[in-house]
């Protein structure tokens, strides 16, 4: 149409062109991101890593080849090594992660014989202080303290406040550190928000992360689980986005090892904000969530009891589809069932693959731009402005008649529903692809999108339910698991669902590309990297896990 116009009235399409691409430009300036041109420091790129301390391996994932450190308690001996130069960590904050990796890396340090000190620092008059007192940081032996104190003392400064607050102080955080101190940080997201402002890290410092791909008290049970099989924790993503001093490798991979991490796989700043906010409202919590909740409504209305209708959804995901995807792999959940479950598999799956990646490139495009970083931000000015607050999560039906199912639980008796495990894995395959399609590695995909799904927060939902597993999460992943749970709910309910009802046929091209795909045999391979302890959230254990009451 556009053509034709400037044919027939060439003069009045050129002036609406001009006047189209001036709007444009200036509706875009006005709005648009700006974490598409963030300012750049000296970042260095996931392209491989060397180490002198610890000994590295690689990796055959798909058609790629990885490098990797594979933990252990065994490698402690050579934490001081790593170490060298520090002689104070703080470790600021008292929320999902800092309990945990504080101590975890103090047990580890004093494994070692090191006399390096673990000290928390914590905003002055935070209720946190008679928490972190009672797991044995105190004021009087220097292991708690201040948080501003704490950071000026430090040579390793491991920012483990909230994203929002992060967002709020890092200014007077850098100013406050002393001079050829370490940043640490646990997510990317303040990379994230800088780039979002044109702004950058201060250039005089090594920056460095160690992410945990998995809750904090998931972090901290392993860690006490495995301590008779040489250790077990959970896998850690690492980067080094500025490396001033030429020992910032080293120390993050000190870092990881010391917080139990059985095996760490690089990646950027950049990469693991995009892909950890995005898995964390996909299948890790809020899809899964959602899948829950819509496939409890659904199998009522064909006729369930509510107690089978909980067994064939919740309990169905986190009894059977993920301890088996765990073990085995994603394929190995569709390649053990019968001919007729086949079927019912493929029915789901074709049904609800591309629904679930509609909302998942979204969230991805969101996070990717800055708009999801700023909705955190923004939620953290409404909690703290009292406009806004976090409620519990576990008030509905479901999960109600979820807490009698639990009691009355034989795990024997769990059914592998073929329904659900086609929507389930489905929603994970969409969201492995978007992954993989923003060009993330294996190793970040697979963590992102099934290993942290299936041996850290699955789990939890299976001992106590979805709001045991989405608020001992960050404030960052259980405001997101929010946020998006219910435009999960929306649309398998609203297009997946009602394609199945409508005897819409199986798209077979879905199934190939899902039997016969690259991330299967990646899959399969981490599998072997697994913690050798499966975690117990009935285990006694030292660790901090949050109930919104």
């Amino acid at each position: 149409q556009g053509l034709q116009g400037k044919k027939k009235y060439p003069g009045r399409a050129m002036k609406f062109s001009l006047f189209a691409l001036a709007s444009l430009l200036t509706g875009t300036a006005a709005f648009a991101p700006t974490a598409f041109a963030p300012k750049m420091s000296t970042s260095l790129s996931a392209g491989g890593f060397t180490s002198n301390i610890f000994k590295t391996q690689e990796v055959k994932l798909a058609d790629t080849t990885e490098t990797i450190v594979k933990g252990g308690r065994d490698l402690f001996p050579l934490l001081p090594k790593a170490f060298e130069g520090i002689k104070k960590v703080g470790v600021i904050g008292w929320g999902s992660q800092a309990p945990a990796q504080a101590q975890n890396m103090k047990d580890s340090l004093e494994a070692a014989g090191s006399d390096i000190q673990v000290t928390i620092g914590l905003r002055e008059g935070s209720s946190s202080f008679a928490e972190a007192r009672e797991q044995g940081f105190n004021e009087d032996d220097g292991t708690l303290g201040e948080m501003w104190s704490v950071i000026a003392e430090s040579d390793l400064v491991m920012l483990l406040i909230s994203d929002a607050a992060q967002s709020k102080l890092y200014k007077k955080v850098f100013e406050t550190m002393k001079p050829g101190a370490t940043l640490g940080l646990s997510h990317g997201f303040l990379l994230g928000y800088l780039d979002s402002i044109g702004e950058a890290f201060p250039e005089d410092m090594d920056v460095i992360l160690v992410a945990p791909k998995g809750m904090g008290p998931s972090v901290r049970r392993l860690y006490e689980q495995g301590k008779e099989v040489n250790g077990a924790g959970i896998n850690s993503s690492f980067a080094v986005h500025q490396d001033k001093s030429g020992k910032a490798t080293e120390l993050a991979l000190g870092w990881g090892v010391a917080v139990g991490a059985p095996f760490l796989f690089q990646t950027t700043l950049r990469d693991e904000y995009k892909s950890d906010i995005y898995g964390e409202r996909g299948i890790l919590l809020g899809a899964v969530h959602a899948i829950v909740e819509g496939l409890y409504r659904r199998y009522q209305r064909q006729g369930m009891t509510a107690e089978d209708a909980f067994l064939n959804s919740a309990e169905s995901i986190t009894g059977q589809i993920t301890k088996k995807i765990s073990t085995r792999g994603i394929k190995a959940v569709y390649d053990d069932m019968s001919p007729d479950d086949k079927k019912i598999f493929e029915t789901a799956y074709s049904a609800s693959y591309s629904p679930s990646k509609e909302i998942l490139q979204e969230c991805y495009d969101e996070v990717a731009c800055g708009n999801e970083i700023r909705s955190v931000i923004m939620q953290g000015d409404r909690v703290n402005s009292g406009k806004g607050f976090i409620g519990k999560i576990d008030g509905t039906d479901t999960w109600k008649v979820g807490e009698k199912v639990r009691a009355q639980r034989d795990d024997d008796k769990i059914p592998l529903n073929p329904f659900t495990a086609g929507v389930y894995v489905a929603t994970m395959m969409a969201q492995i692809d978007v992954l993989l399609e923003g060009g993330h590695s294996y190793s970040e995909v697979i963590n992102e999108s099934v290993i942290e799904a299936v041996d850290s927060l699955a789990p939890y939902m299976h001992y106590r339910g979805v709001a045991f597993m989405v608020d001992n999460c960050s404030f960052t992943a259980k405001w997101g698991s929010r946020k998006w749970a219910p435009r999960f709910d929306y649309i398998l309910d609203q297009l997946a669902y009602t394609a199945v009802d409508n005897g819409t046929p199986v798209d077979q091209g879905k199934i190939e590309d899902f039997t016969s795909h690259r991330v299967h045999a990646a899959v399969e391979e981490c599998c072997k990297l697994r913690p050798p302890v499966d975690i117990s959230c009935t285990a006694e254990t030292t660790t901090k896990e949050i109930v919104i009451k």
